[in-house]
């Protein structure tokens, strides 16, 4: 859904929208944004930038404060950088050079991590770069896939991922990724997949519930136990952790150091572990460190 304000600034990955008439600015101090900033996902030193007075963005996420001051604030979100995707194929121990064991997990490069697209701000709202992996047959998509993927000139792909940048110099559909080339030895990365699928789980697997006395008498050995009072509120709380479906989601795991990259095998070894069973789809971009891609506030 989209709409349009009057006037807007930007602040890095952040835009404060002001809602006021076409013909004034917003003459708020930079102070009372301040508070605003922490909500936003990614932020800069650049200074701010005047818009033109008919901007079209995204229905932004309000709130009772931010109404007040005649604000809507939205988070753009963006990657610390370019990356691929690939394989989960299990765990093992690595022995580092000074006999230190490390537990590390083993992810192999199926065919593709090909850029199938270029998404620019005039075009589609936002700079990303859109990436396909794993290749698979025709037969496998869709023809609105096939479509997508016959205009970019590349092998069917079964995977698609953006990554959304600041800027996409340097990047042309068709182009191969590979993690040698963006990733050495050394560096940091976030990880995002799915998580190994549990089904229906009692509180003390999903919850880390502590169970009650198991000797002769008790009533209560993995029941969950009170939900909440009776007269007042006289409800369940919402969000109340209770049994359910556990795992099976996805997450993200960040900061991860990347042991080894064999280029001969072409696998490498992540430490630690990773979402998911073994052929689990794994999603690499460089991990946010705060001074070194991501500027201090």
């Amino acid at each position: 859904m989209l709409i349009t304000a009057p006037t807007s600034l930007a602040h890095g990955g952040c835009r404060y929208y002001h809602h006021s008439s076409p013909t004034t600015t917003p003459s708020l101090p930079l102070a009372k944004f301040s508070s605003l900033s922490l909500k936003c996902n990614f932020l800069s030193k650049t200074p701010l930038i005047s818009h033109p007075a008919t901007t079209q963005f995204h229905l932004p996420i309000t709130s009772p404060r931010n109404k007040k001051l005649g604000l809507s604030v939205v988070a753009m979100s963006f990657d610390a950088g370019v990356g691929v995707m690939g394989t989960k194929l299990g765990m093992m121990s690595f022995f580092e050079p000074d006999g230190v064991v490390v537990p590390v997990t083993v992810v192999g490069f199926r065919e593709g991590n090909i850029v199938t697209q270029i998404k620019t701000d005039s075009t589609d709202g936002y700079d990303a770069v859109q990436v396909g992996y794993r290749r698979v047959r025709d037969r496998k998509l869709t023809k609105p896939e096939m479509g997508h993927l016959e205009k970019a000139g590349v092998i069917p792909m079964r995977h698609l991922q953006e990554f959304r940048l600041q800027t996409i110099d340097g990047f042309e559909v068709g182009q191969k990724l590979t993690f040698e080339e963006l990733f050495k030895e050394g560096d940091f990365v976030d990880v995002s997949g799915i998580t190994i699928g549990k089904g229906f789980q009692g509180g003390i697997k999903r919850h880390n519930f502590k169970r009650g006395l198991m000797t002769h008498g008790s009533k209560s050995h993995r029941a969950l136990g009170s939900i909440g009072a009776g007269t007042t509120p006289g409800r369940v709380y919402k969000g109340k952790k209770m049994p359910g479906r556990m795992g099976g989601t996805k997450t993200k795991i960040r900061k991860l150091k990347v042991v080894k990259v064999d280029s001969d095998l072409g696998v490498v070894m992540i430490k630690g572990a990773l979402p998911g069973k073994p052929g689990n789809l794994l999603r690499f971009a460089p991990a946010k460190i705060v001074g070194k891609n991501i500027p201090k506030n």
